[in-house]
């Protein structure tokens, strides 16, 4: 049995949340990083402490910019499901897999990805509301 680190070949591994953030922004810009993911520390008021600030509190919000940065910066292939379902800084990423050029990323590329969530809403929404289900269990 050996005690390397597992983690090692994350790229998250011994990165701070500062050094992810200054290296997303510079590459993609504030603006950008607002319209994939719709997180308001980015769009408001801007900065990089701020955003450090937010994203230490809030879990859901760090774990989706730590995503952003593995899938999109790193560009590196989706986790398996098993992998998929740990937080991005405990997912261990197979030796073979390096770190490519990070993704071209546009606004309409992020509009058609809202358009494409706002609809998977609609239609939970739309299948909670039709009777099939119902949380209170009256009829």
């Amino acid at each position: 049995m050996t005690n390397e680190n597992p983690y090692l070949t994350n790229p998250l591994h011994g990165t701070s949340l500062t050094t992810v953030l200054n290296e997303i922004v510079d590459h993609y810009g504030f603006p950008l990083l607002y319209a994939y993911l719709n997180i308001n520390c980015f769009n408001k008021n801007p900065s990089i402490n701020a955003s450090v600030k937010f994203l230490k509190k809030t879990q859901w919000a760090r774990e989706k910019v730590e995503s952003f940065y593995l899938y999109q910066y790193k560009n590196l292939p989706r986790a398996s499901d098993r992998e998929f379902e740990k937080p991005p800084r405990e997912r261990i990423i197979p030796n073979n897999e390096n770190p490519k050029e990070p993704a071209e990323l546009s606004f309409e590329d992020a509009e058609n990805l809202r358009l494409k969530r706002a609809e998977k809403t609609r239609q939970r929404a739309e299948k909670r509301n039709t009777g099939k289900f119902n949380p209170w269990g009256n009829s």
